[in-house]
C-alpha cells in the first residue's frame, strides 16, 4: 500500500487522523513555516496515537545550519521523544554550503537509539541530491521528505524519479509539498515513489479580527477526515 504521512500541529488533528488510511503522522509545531519540534505535552499526548508517530525536531525556522546550543536543545528534544514512547522523529541539519552536516546527523542518530528516521526537507538544500542520498542511507534514515528540490514535488518530480531509480529500494522517497488528492495520482504515474506526504487540512477557521491584527494568527486549518478519504481513494489504483 502506498505509505500516506499526514504532517500536523495540533490536538484536534491528530484526533482527527486516527484512521486506518493513514500510514504515519510527523508531530509538528507552526506548519506555516515548514513545522518545528512540537511541545512536550503535545508529544506525550500523541504516546497514545494508534497511528505511528514521528516528532519533527527542528528548533527553529529558517536554515538548517545549527549552531551547538541548538544541536543541544534538539538533543533534548530527542530524549522528549523517546520518553514519551513515539516512534520516530524527523531531522536534518547542513553546511553552510548546503551540503548535510554528516557530522552532526550522526550525533542526533546516535541519541535516537530505537527511533525511526526521517530526514527532512534540509535535503531540498543539497548541491547534489544522490551525493546526499547516500549519506543518508550510509546514516541509517528510513526515509527521505523531498519535493526534488522545487517549491512543489510536482515541479521536482524528474528529480524525484531519478532519486528513486538510484535509491534501488535502499531508502524510500517520499514526496511532499503541494501534494494533493487531486495531483497525486499524476506525481505518483511520473516519479513512482511509493510515499507521500501532506496536511490534508480541510477549510480554514478564520478567527475574530482582532486576534489577527494583535499577530496571533487570523485562520488555522485542521485535517479533515474527508480530505484523507479522498487522498486514499486517488492512491487505491495504486497499492
Amino acid at each position: 500500500m502506498i505509505d500516506l504521512e499526514i504532517c500536523l500541529d495540533d490536538a484536534g488533528s491528530l484526533h482527527a487522523v486516527q484512521v486506518p488510511e493513514v500510514s504515519r503522522i510527523e508531530l509538528c509545531a507552526a506548519l506555516s513555516v515548514g513545522g518545528l519540534t512540537p511541545s512536550a505535552g503535545l508529544m506525550r499526548q500523541a504516546a497514545d496515537s494508534s497511528v505511528p508517530v514521528y516528532a519533527m525536531i527542528r528548533p527553529r525556522a529558517g536554515d538548517f545550519v545549527f549552531a551547538p546550543d541548538e544541536e543541544a536543545i534538539m538533543l533534548a528534544d530527542i530524549a522528549v521523544a523517546r520518553e514519551s514512547g513515539l516512534a520516530g522523529v524527523v531531522l536534518g541539519a547542513s553546511r553552510a554550503d548546503g551540503t548535510l552536516d554528516e557530522a552532526m546527523l550522526s550525533r542526533l542518530s546516535d541519541a535516537c537509539g530505537p527511533l525511526g528516521r526521517t530526514l527532512h526537507r534540509a535535503f531540498d538544500l543539497v548541491p547534489d541530491p544522490f551525493a546526499a542520498m547516500e549519506a543518508a542511507i550510509r546514516l541509517g534514515f528510513e526515509r527521505i521528505l523531498t519535493s526534488g528540490g522545487a517549491p512543489a514535488a510536482s515541479d521536482g518530480a524528474g528529480t524525484l524519479r531519478a532519486l528513486v531509480q538510484a535509491s534501488a529500494g535502499r531508502i524510500d522517497i517520499m514526496a511532499g509539498s503541494g501534494v494533493r488528492p487531486e495531483n497525486v495520482a499524476a506525481l505518483l504515474h511520473e516519479t513512482g515513489v511509493r510515499a507521500v506526504h501532506a496536511s490534508c487540512r480541510g477549510r480554514p477557521i478564520r478567527y475574530a479580527e482582532t486576534v489577527g491584527a494583535l499577530g496571533f494568527g487570523a485562520t488555522r486549518a485542521a485535517a479533515d477526515p474527508d480530505v484523507i478519504r479522498a487522498f486514499r481513494a486517488a492512491l487505491r489504483p495504486f497499492d
